[in-house]
């Protein structure tokens, strides 16, 4: 593409103008259907500059930018190989453009604009010849679909972007990013507010996360932004909005997955694998892109796509260096662990039990981040959860036992560990238990789901992992770590009872998202535990 001077760029080539599909220039009809008769009688009756924004002043605007669009499209039509022709006009049209981001003060008027059927004549000129025009128009689009504009007028705000959808305002937003080039500041900006405007109409409409992924290349450019090495301000951007688009919707996680985006990512998280990022915006970039690889690492194919690129090896290795990306490293391995058999395997063949174990017993790198009780806390979490994955996914066998002898290694502190963990987060469900029975009886009616989710996240979850690892520990029969167990519950004043009430109510609680048969599995395996551990 050929970078010349901002809006009078010369042109070499001539080019047939983008009418829309709606409508095109017909005399006294004007663009998209629009009557300009009617709009000029309204502009003659209200004469000056535009100074209130209402029905007839939004009117005056369309029609004047409906006139300078008409005229530089005739103008390239005769002059196609004269840009000095048409100069003058893009240039009106681009002060045309401008002028129409005061809509976005009244987005109560969108139903109107739509209605005008203006918005075809907007969203074509994104294929417009003279990139600036282009430009214009993203920007006006980003200003016009901005959260703070939108506050409070969703039905408005729902009908324009429907119409922009209709008018394939994501397919040419997309296209049109193909055209920019990021070595010259504006179209910098203008790859910035296109993502902005993506991100708009998603805050909007969410099937938009969906439609944009099915209709566009745009995961493609994503993926490939976020795999360039410098870092700047669209590449922290692409990583959100990746983020964004792959957070709720297992169908984009399946559809980068076979884009060969596990891998993409993990190559754009490597280059942090021994080093930290140089700036705040450069962290959250990074745990952007791990919150990415989590959500590829939903569907059970990319998982195992996650295992072919080496994921397992590149998180123990962040690990090992011990910088920033420590912890995200830990949530990425349980992601992949969970429910997913050959992951655990690599995990113990590749040498990773000696690293999670470290951060198991508190021995995790310090810094300001790691310093925070609430970082420290998910740091905790998400290791239960990854060793209580780790007993899940390794059944039998000799890495069954390797997993096993860690608890019994330098005189069970493992399980002193665990049994620490146990106490603590029994003494928090207990408080939140007690807090909410005073609840119901201030006569503050909660249903017994309610209930439990408060309890959940006061920490119940985690203390049924920590549950669910005592009964592996104790069904293995290993008299030194039963013997170990027993002693840690007397001195906490606690019995095998109290675990197998939690193991009960985890068991009553399991859900059927995977299918009744995973779950009558996963009760079968809480049941054993209840019953190893009522032997004497």
């Amino acid at each position: 593409m050929d970078h010349r001077s901002k809006r009078r760029r010369e042109e070499e080539t001539g080019v047939l103008p983008l009418v829309s599909e709606n409508g095109g220039f017909n005399g006294e009809s004007g663009f998209g259907g629009i009557d300009l008769s009617l709009l000029e009688a309204v502009e003659s009756s209200h004469n000056g500059g535009v100074e209130v924004l209402d029905l007839r002043a939004m009117k005056k605007l369309v029609l004047s930018f409906e006139r300078r669009l008409r005229d530089n499209l005739e103008t390239r039509m005769k002059y196609p190989e004269q840009p000095d022709k048409f100069a003058d006009s893009e240039v009106e049209l681009h002060e045309e453009i401008e002028r129409l981001k005061i809509l976005a003060g009244g987005p109560e008027l969108y139903p109107e604009l739509v209605a005008l059927n203006t918005v075809p004549s907007i969203v074509d000129l994104l294929g417009h010849d003279n990139i600036d025009i282009a430009i214009d128009v993203v920007g006006l689009l980003m200003d016009l679909t901005d959260e703070d504009v939108l506050e409070d007028n969703d039905e408005p705000a729902r009908i324009l972007v429907d119409a922009l959808i209709e008018n394939n305002a994501l397919e040419l937003l997309v296209q049109n990013i193909s055209r920019l080039s990021e070595s010259d500041p504006d179209e910098t900006a203008a790859i910035y507010s296109t993502l902005a405007t993506v991100e708009n109409m998603i805050e909007v409409k969410p099937a938009v996360a969906e439609l944009v992924c099915e209709r566009t290349k745009l995961l493609r450019w994503l993926l490939g932004r976020i795999k360039i090495r410098e870092f700047d301000g669209n590449k922290q951007y692409a990583s959100e909005i990746l983020a964004i688009l792959l957070q709720n919707s297992t169908a984009n996680q399946k559809r980068l997955g076979q884009m060969n985006g596990v891998d993409g990512v993990l190559q754009a998280v490597a280059m942090y694998k021994s080093r930290d990022p140089k700036s705040s915006d450069e962290e959250e970039m990074l745990e952007n892109l791990f919150d990415c690889l989590c959500c590829l690492l939903m569907p059970m194919e990319n998982k195992e796509r996650f295992i072919k690129s080496e994921g397992v090896e590149l998180m123990i290795i962040i690990m090992k260096q011990k910088k920033s990306a420590y912890g995200s490293a830990i949530r990425a391995l349980d992601f992949a662990m969970t429910k997913y058999p050959p992951a655990c395997e690599r995990f113990v063949d590749v040498l990773g039990l000696k690293t999670a174990f470290a951060a198991f017993m508190g021995k995790i790198p310090l810094s300001k981040k790691n310093k925070r009780e609430s970082y420290q806390e998910e740091l905790e979490e998400r290791i239960i959860s990854l060793i209580a994955s780790l007993f899940a996914g390794i059944t039998r066998g000799s890495r069954r036992e390797r997993l096993l002898s860690k608890f019994v290694e330098n005189e069970c502190e493992k399980i002193d560990r665990l049994m620490e963990l146990y106490s603590r987060y029994s003494d928090r469900v207990k408080n939140e238990t007690e807090r909410l029975n005073k609840l119901e009886l201030d006569d503050l009616e909660m249903d017994e789901e309610e209930q439990y989710n408060r309890k959940l996240e006061a920490g119940l979850y985690t203390l049924q992992l920590i549950a669910v690892i005592l009964g592996h520990l104790w069904s293995s029969e290993h008299q030194q770590m039963r013997g170990r167990i027993e002693l840690l519950l007397r001195q906490q004043r606690l019995t095998k009872e109290d675990v197998k009430d939690v193991l009960l109510e985890y068991h009553d609680n399991i859900g059927d998202v995977d299918g009744p048969e995973d779950k009558e599995r996963a009760q079968t395996r809480i049941q054993k535990f209840i019953a190893a551990l009522s032997d004497l």
